[in-house]
């Protein structure tokens, strides 16, 4: 069996159950054994991400994707915490690689969506927060940057509609 996976599985457990020193001394003592496994770093980082410290989150994230540029999972971290910093249209980059390599997972279309919409590229924007909803009916956030890209777009009314869904103030026309 992967021993990476078996470590990656003990730390998603420790954040569960918000071990984050935990989680971080058990990657750091895993990385000093396995310091070429990208993963390690991706978990590392969304420790960091989770803590709010996005100059860590970064550092992390940069070097599991010097170690692989083609993980998914790494170029959405990296990707949402550009658009975290405001760089939109460089994280819409990373976004859209990795929503290739992970065609329908709902977070990274609700964050690559949510890109499009702040770049004016409403359509596109919407029509990715609805496959997002789709997806994930249930996800607040999603809903929440649905009604604003609506509602940014001119769609006041429907966005609205949305907004009252999850108990959120309504926009004024």
């Amino acid at each position: 069996m992967d021993k990476i996976k078996d470590i990656i599985i003990q730390v998603e457990k420790l954040k569960l159950a918000g071990s984050f020193d935990a989680a971080i001394t058990l990657l750091q003592e895993s990385i000093a054994t396995y310091n070429s496994d990208y993963r390690l770093y991706e978990e590392m980082a969304d420790i960091f991400l989770y803590r709010g410290d996005l100059d860590k989150a970064v550092k992390a994230i940069d070097f599991a994707l010097s170690l692989n540029l083609e993980s998914a999972t790494g170029n959405y971290l990296k990707g949402f915490i550009l658009l975290s910093w405001d760089k939109v249209k460089e994280a819409l980059g990373y976004l859209e690689k990795s929503n290739k390599m992970m065609w329908n997972n709902a977070e990274v279309l609700r964050n690559l969506g949510w890109a499009y919409t702040i770049v004016w590229e409403h359509t596109k924007g919407i029509s990715i927060l609805k496959r997002a909803l789709n997806l994930s009916p249930d996800d607040e956030l999603i809903v929440e940057d649905l009604a604003m890209a609506l509602i940014g777009s001119g769609e006041v009314q429907s966005g609205n509609v949305l907004l009252e869904k999850i108990g959120k103030k309504q926009v004024s026309k």
